[in-house]
């Protein structure tokens, strides 16, 4: 593929991934784990995936300064420079914010994507034109635009993105891609679909779910956001404009050649993120559907769901593992540990370290207790 110099990358890989406990810890989360034995992490699957159609050097990596260590030793290509170490957690919107700034500041007409550190994508391919018809989108259009998928099931895990009427967003795609007017009903085979934002869901409960999913209105968020800079620049300074002393200081810091450097206010941004804080107060926000498979691996319940399994529904993670009579569970223990199971049915047994948890696959609730417990009784060392 063609690799525009205009279009930019923001690999999001600063979260702790806690809903993955106890394999994925403080110390090291799950996006510096390689969870399926394929050699690589997944931010180092991530990184691959984009480098594809993105030219290298306009790759950036936003995480916390905790793991900028591990980033240098799974990423050594890396810039220095494209290494954006945040002193704390403010979620999305002020990494967003800080990234878009420094590319703005380096490349005026920047068009960019932000991508979390730990999906599962399925067909790479399919992918790379997506992502490419999606930049060419917000380097044509002053609109943001986020990528969603159909659902498969009403899983209340996943954010929901409601969306327009079909007709709107095949004649979009023909007016962006062909440049003229087409008639109603008219398609074009393989052309990007896109169609504005009616509403936003995060998390639903299971009946909204399973309305969400029979209207067929709806798409899960993937968490893939695109934008040009200048745009959102703009749309940061008007909805949110305790950021506007940080984009000044980031074109400053740049100018000294200080630009992985925080900006001093960083500390003080709102917590807020990109989701809430613009695209659902944005009047001109669109979807896009991927067409590539797509999985968030952010819980034991999901990761079960879209994990390649066994005749039995077991999802066994680069983990050596006997089984009788098992069905549906979830298995992931260290190199070196066997599991032998009989009876199991619909659980997480997961080891990492010095933490061993067998809980039912459905409690996230249990889950998220235990993890509590343990750092509570046990010590801080142990989330």
């Amino acid at each position: 593929m063609k690799k525009s110099l205009n279009n930019y990358c923001v690999i999001l890989a600063g979260g702790i991934g806690s809903r993955l406990w106890p394999v994925s810890r403080v110390h090291k989360p799950k996006q510096f784990l390689d969870l399926f034995g394929t050699g690589r992490t997944l931010l180092q699957q991530t990184y691959d995936r984009f480098a594809h159609f993105i030219d290298p050097a306009n790759i950036y990596i936003s995480t916390n300064q905790e793991y900028v260590d591990l980033v240098c030793e799974q990423l050594p290509q890396v810039p220095e420079e494209n290494i954006l170490s945040e002193p704390i957690r403010r979620n999305t919107l002020a990494s967003v914010a800080w990234a878009t700034s420094l590319i703005h500041h380096r490349c005026p007409e920047a068009n960019i994507i932000a991508s979390p550190a730990d999906q599962m994508i399925v067909d790479e391919g399919a992918f790379g034109e997506d992502i490419l018809g999606g930049l060419d989108f917000v380097a044509q259009t002053e609109a943001l635009l986020t990528v969603g998928v159909k659902p498969t099931r009403p899983d209340t895990g996943y954010g929901y993105i409601q969306v327009g009427d079909a007709a709107d967003s095949e004649e979009l795609a023909l007016v962006k891609y062909l440049g003229e007017q087409p008639s109603k009903g008219k398609l074009i085979e393989n052309a990007p679909i896109f169609a504005r934002v009616k509403s936003f869901t995060e998390k639903p409960e299971l009946e909204f779910a399973k309305m969400f999913v029979e209207s067929g209105e709806f798409y899960w968020n993937t968490g893939l956001f695109l934008w040009n800079a200048d745009v959102m620049i703009r749309a940061i300074v008007k909805l949110v404009p305790n950021y506007a002393d940080e984009i000044r200081e980031v074109e400053e810091l740049d100018e000294k050649r200080e630009a992985g450097c925080m900006p001093e206010c960083f500390s003080a941004l709102p917590n807020l993120s990109l989701d809430y804080g613009i695209l659902e107060r944005s009047e001109n926000v669109y979807v896009q559907q991927g067409r590539f498979g797509w999985a968030d691996l952010g819980n034991w319940w999901s990761l079960h769901d879209d994990a390649l399994s066994d005749e039995d529904g077991n999802v066994v993670l680069n983990t050596e593992a006997m089984l009788y009579k098992c069905k549906g569970n979830v298995i992931r223990l260290p190199e070196g540990r066997i599991a032998v199971l009989d009876g199991l049915e619909n659980f997480v047994v997961a080891e990492e370290g010095n933490v061993l948890m067998i809980c039912p696959k459905s409690d996230a609730a249990s889950m998220r207790r235990m993890m509590t417990d343990a750092q509570m009784k046990l010590g801080e060392e142990l989330g």
